[in-house]
């Protein structure tokens, strides 16, 4: 089968069955795991939103906004590249307009290539979504016995990481910071995450379904979040996060890193945060952290609960994360 993934998320599922050497084509994001970043890339960023050269959260908001408002996407797409690799099987997104290039343009493609291949959205927004996802790309790939044994193999590190929690105490207060200017707070399975990891999240919390009954405690996957949102500096501030998590989608830990240190250098608000002054901030990358629906979720619920329980053996060893105080001067 020839895979072409414009998603990172759908990419690392491969990963995790033992599909990546199906993969003949992939987005620009796609970079897990080791090896995928040899294939042709079939997207590109239309606008260059680069920290590095001066672009702050603010300003990269901004772009993003002005481009979605103006009907433009985010992204392009190689067409000729698409039509030239010969895809059996696609996999999209149908999330977030902002994190790949939107499905209606890929499906206005595929229905011009002569061998029609089969497409494959992916829209989880729960952890438990995110494993069946994995369930029925291995399905899609003939490889249903290895994402069973992978998906097992997640919910049992699940399972061991939460051993280590306390259910009869309220955890700390959590802050978590998708997008610092203006500030987004956390959503969908990463709200999932914090709570299960012993954390509340009062800015979004998780929420009942409807029709599951009173007797839900237990019941993880019944209690759900909806996206990121976006909050005024003087409702985070009111919220006093006990530990903040700083993973800006989309930057790298270098680029978390400065923008955690222009929060202190600009904003009394932050400076006076609890998880501020008790030193108990951390910076994770974006990029690769929390904001991909994929298999390593349970890295960065392993993280959460090693993190807020003082359980730090519990953190992957690659886990791309650095304790943040505010630097010298």
């Amino acid at each position: 089968m020839r895979i072409v993934s414009l998603i990172p998320s759908g990419t690392e599922m491969l990963g995790a069955i033992g599909a990546v050497d199906m993969l003949v084509g992939r987005s620009h994001e796609c970079d897990f795991p080791q090896g995928v970043g040899s294939l042709p890339a079939i997207t590109a960023q239309k606008t260059r939103f680069d920290p590095d050269a001066g672009a702050d959260a603010a300003g990269i908001d901004a772009q993003v906004r002005a481009s979605l408002e103006g009907g433009q996407s985010l992204y392009v797409l190689d067409e000729q590249l698409f039509a030239d690799l010969v895809p059996d099987l696609v996999i999209i997104q149908d999330l977030c307009s902002v994190c790949s290039i939107d499905s209606a343009c890929v499906q206005r493609l595929m229905e011009q290539l002569p061998n029609r291949p089969q497409l494959i959205e992916l829209k989880a927004q729960t952890v438990e979504e995110i494993l069946d996802e994995m369930l029925m790309l291995g399905r899609a790939v003939g490889l249903e016995d290895r994402a069973v044994h992978a998906v097992v193999d997640l919910k049992q590190r699940m399972d061991r990481a939460q051993e280590h929690i306390n259910p009869y105490i309220d955890g700390p207060v959590v802050g978590f910071m998708e997008w610092t200017d203006p500030v987004f707070v956390a959503g969908h399975w990463t709200v999932q995450l914090i709570e299960r990891a012993g954390g509340q999240h009062p800015m979004n919390p998780t929420v009942i379904l409807p029709g599951s009954g009173a007797a839900v405690g237990p019941q993880q996957a019944q209690r759900v979040a909806g996206h990121s949102i976006a909050v005024s500096n003087q409702d985070f501030a009111a919220s006093r996060p006990e530990h903040l998590i700083i993973a800006p989608c989309g930057l790298t830990l270098e680029q978390s890193r400065a923008e955690a240190e222009r929060l202190y250098r600009s904003c009394d608000w932050f400076r006076n945060l609890p998880a501020v002054k008790n030193n108990r901030v951390v910076v994770v990358d974006g990029n690769q952290m929390f904001n991909r629906p994929g298999p390593r979720v349970v890295d960065a619920q392993e993280f959460l609960v090693g993190w807020l329980n003082n359980c730090e053996h519990l953190i992957p060893d690659d886990f791309p994360w650095e304790a943040w105080t505010p630097a010298a001067g």
